[in-house]
């Protein structure tokens, strides 16, 4: 479950009017012109530069996520929870990542498996790691950041919700984890949860290839924008914000960088795809990695749109234990990836 579908509008309407991404973009540029403006084209400049050099994994995370929303191929996540409950929480955390869930469809779909029976234990490995971790993410990440820290992400999303699940699983009969479910829990949402049946061949059938144009183009734009944003506050960063004091503060070996990352990651995340250039600009500033692997899995994790579809469903003691998962998840994996990076 990403946020990546969660501002989709139906197409040609993206631009219909100006949203806020758009105008503090704009904002931002002419602030910068009025106090350095002889700054601004070399900022637009670089701005671009990056934004060129991302556009092939652009291009393939749209093409992923259209093909899966026109072939029906969401369908194959659902097998994953039904069987033995070991076997659940390890497919429900190995397929979280892969889930092209926005996140208003992922509360009925989640509501319907536990409405069926389906163990919490397994829906909160579905729940960790999913927000990680898809395919777009994935060439986003390896494309902006590094291959390697696209597979370390992936690697703790994976792990992150085998623990969690896992950990529900021994504590299912405590005061925590008992009687879960709020008692009317909402399962509305801005997107339909209608689902296709499976089709490969999608481009045989009308519907399905409007389907597919309408996603890749509302993918686009949505991750056009995002994207086109986020490098604009990632090259003013690198202009503006001295390297030592990124160095001094989130920077160097130890916990304490890695622990300051995870508190703050919830806040200061913007959006999953929009966090990749501002992660690499940190790095260049001298962001230890251990804090920017920790950075990124506790603000995905806790992040508004993942949130809201496990508070829209669960009591808030268990929507605590969500939280903390990801907060002890991600200092985990921060020190995990600085020891091996």
């Amino acid at each position: 479950m990403t946020d990546l579908s969660a501002s989709l509008r139906p197409i040609g309407s993206a631009w219909a009017k100006l949203d806020k991404v758009l105008l503090t973009g704009i904002a931002i540029v002419l602030i910068q012109f009025a106090f350095d403006r002889t700054a601004v084209p070399a900022t637009l400049v670089e701005m671009l530069d990056h934004f060129w050099g991302t556009l092939p994994f652009i291009l393939f995370a749209v093409a992923a996520i259209a093909v899966m929303k026109a072939s029906g191929s969401e369908r194959l996540l659902d097998g994953a929870f039904h069987g033995r409950e070991g076997r659940m929480i390890f497919l429900g955390a190995l397929v979280g990542g892969l889930s092209p869930f926005c996140s208003c469809q992922v509360i009925p779909f989640i509501a319907a498996l536990l409405a069926a029976g389906a163990p919490l234990s397994a829906v909160m490995a579905f729940w960790l790691a999913s927000p990680l971790m898809d395919p777009a993410m994935f060439a986003i990440t390896a494309g902006g950041i590094s291959p390697e820290f696209a597979i370390g992400k992936t690697v703790a999303a994976v792990l992150l919700g085998l623990t969690g699940g896992l950990t529900v699983k021994l504590m299912a009969n405590t005061a925590l984890f008992v009687d879960p479910l709020k008692a009317q829990p909402s399962v509305g949402g801005c997107c339909s949860a209608k689902k296709l049946t499976l089709n490969w061949r999608f481009w045989q059938e009308a519907d399905r290839r409007q389907i597919f144009g309408s996603a890749a183009w509302d993918n686009l734009v949505f991750l056009g924008k995002w994207l086109l944003f986020a490098y604009l506050l990632q090259a003013l960063l690198i202009r503006y914000v001295p390297a030592d004091l990124i160095a001094t503060v989130i920077g160097g070996d130890g916990i304490g960088p890695v622990v300051l990352a995870a508190l703050v990651g919830a806040p200061a995340y913007l959006n999953g795809y929009a966090a990749v250039p501002l992660i690499s600009g940190l790095l260049e500033q001298g962001m230890s990695p251990g804090a920017a692997m920790a950075f990124v899995i506790a603000g995905g994790v806790s992040c508004i749109p993942a949130a809201v579809a496990v508070w829209a469903l669960v009591k808030p003691r268990v929507f605590a234990a969500y939280i903390g998962f990801a907060l002890l998840g991600a200092i985990l994996a921060g020190l995990a990836w600085g020891a091996y990076a």
